[in-house]
């Protein structure tokens, strides 16, 4: 779905936020985008919707290069910034005018999502609260049926009940043929929705790999003693919650807001257990066929 190779860019001639940047995003997952403040997640996310362009380095999605804005491409994406442009539209003016726009968008789908969130369609947008502009966008969004939705903190002013509506409609969305990337601060409130997890640090990935690939390689939990073996720890009632390698091949519930701390606390340990592990094997998987195939002549 998501290709990014030799990514840079920049605004200005100074502020680079990325360099070299290189990542894989497939179809039908959804992804949890993470990362500190300033390390370019919504910047990313405005890349891949083709509203901002690489100052070098290539992306493809679905194909396309979002730079380029064909409206085949346009039409399968759909972008959720974090503030919300309130437009002087009731969410079925808004609709009306934008909905002609997005082939697979579904009506009756749409009129659902308004009624799980309890949202009066009539009313413009630019009277309701944010919270309420955000779930108005959301299922509009999600009607849309896109390819790629890209979403940058959908849960900001949303209220508890709202963000348990939210990951229900996002689980029934998901499909094998649609890709989620999800920025958030708010790693509790997706937790069990996200897999896989990218971790975005200043000019490189230290993550993006699922949550069984994470809870292989490290074991999460509580115990009573503090060891200098452990990645990252928090101390708790009765003992401490860490964050330490699998070595014993235990299985464990991961906690994301926990794995975000050690990856921040063991940026090159993470990159060398995840990212520069994987491209090794894909190096000698690659090496290991070239072995096996028979010698192809230049000219038949």
């Amino acid at each position: 779905m998501i290709q990014i190779n030799n990514l840079s860019f920049q605004y200005g001639k100074k502020q680079a936020v990325f360099e070299q940047l290189d990542m894989e995003m497939k179809a039908g997952y959804i992804y949890g985008l993470l990362g500190e403040n300033g390390v370019g997640k919504t910047t990313l996310l405005r890349l891949l919707a083709g509203l901002r362009f690489p100052t070098r380095g290539s992306i493809r999605v679905a194909g396309f290069e979002p730079a380029a804005r064909k409206k085949e491409f346009l039409s399968q994406v759909c972008y959720l910034p974090d503030v919300v442009h309130a437009v002087p539209l009731s969410l079925n003016a808004y609709a009306a005018q934008m909905a002609p726009f997005y082939p697979d968008f579904d009506h009756e789908q749409f009129a659902r999502y308004i009624s799980e969130f309890n949202i009066n369609p009539d009313k413009k947008l630019s009277q309701s609260s944010h919270g309420q502009q955000k779930k108005a966008m959301m299922c509009f969004a999600l009607a849309c049926n896109t390819k790629l939705i890209l979403l940058d903190e959908p849960t900001n002013g949303m209220d508890i009940p709202s963000k348990g509506i939210f990951r229900r409609l996002i689980a029934q969305a998901a499909t094998d043929e649609k890709c989620f990337v999800i920025s958030t601060h708010q790693v509790r409130d997706l937790e069990n929705l996200i897999d896989p997890i990218i971790i975005l640090e200043h000019n490189q990935v230290l993550l993006n790999n699922t949550v069984e690939e994470i809870t292989g390689k490290l074991w999460f939990g509580r115990v009573p003693e503090k060891s200098d073996h452990d990645l990252y720890r928090e101390e708790c009632v009765g003992g401490y919650a860490i964050v330490g390698y699998n070595d014993k091949g235990e299985s464990s519930r991961l906690d994301v807001e926990m794995l975000f701390n050690a990856a921040i606390r063991n940026k090159g340990l993470f990159k060398r257990m995840f990212i520069d592990e994987i491209q090794k094997t894909h190096s000698s998987f690659a090496d290991e066929i070239k072995r096996k195939l028979p010698d192809i002549p230049e000219k038949l």
